[in-house]
């Protein structure tokens, strides 16, 4: 059976979030079962799955915007309803998002996983901010494993010099 949102009491304007394999998909809900979102071309790495779809996003530099119904973007993935902001920003009119939304329908725009992709686009259009916190954890994720190697390489050359000089004062016996 195809995913209906109105299980989950979606209203227009709200923030669908599509959990892939190795990436969020963000989409909003304008009634009727149908979203808008902002997706890179596709098939460009057809038959590699999860990965192709990972690589793709990686090397695009244009996106086009969509309206489909949710089911032919959701496929077989797990979707919330998830307005992360609300507590950050005030959400602007379920009318405006939904009528700026469809106005953008089948305009291409830039793209960027990390200063533009999929939930700039949705934040953008119900908070008027343009925000991705999936790319805000990634960074903090990344700062915390450099300073990890950081913190690995910095223990490793001291022990290197600490074992020099132990070798330096048994030579010297």
């Amino acid at each position: 059976m195809a995913p209906t949102l109105f299980d989950h009491d979606a209203k227009p304007g709200d923030l669908i979030e599509i959990h892939r394999e190795t990436y969020e998909h963000w989409a909003i809900y304008i009634g009727g079962n149908e979203v808008v979102h902002l997706i890179p071309p596709t098939n460009t790495r057809e038959g590699l799955g999860a990965l192709g779809e990972l690589f793709t996003l990686l090397d695009s530099s244009r996106a086009q915007v969509r309206r489909q119904k949710i089911w032919e973007v959701v496929n077989s993935s797990h979707f919330e309803i998830n307005n992360h902001l609300d507590d950050k920003y005030q959400p602007r009119e379920p009318h405006v998002i939904v009528r700026e939304a469809c106005q953008m329908v089948d305009r291409e725009h830039m793209y960027n996983v990390v200063t533009h992709n999929c939930e700039h686009f949705v934040t953008e259009l119900r908070y008027g901010k343009s925000e991705s916190r999936q790319v805000q954890t990634a960074a903090v994720i990344g700062g915390v494993a450099a300073a990890g190697v950081a913190i690995a390489v910095l223990g490793a050359a001291l022990f290197s010099g600490l074992r020099k000089d132990d070798r330096e004062r048994r030579n010297h016996k």
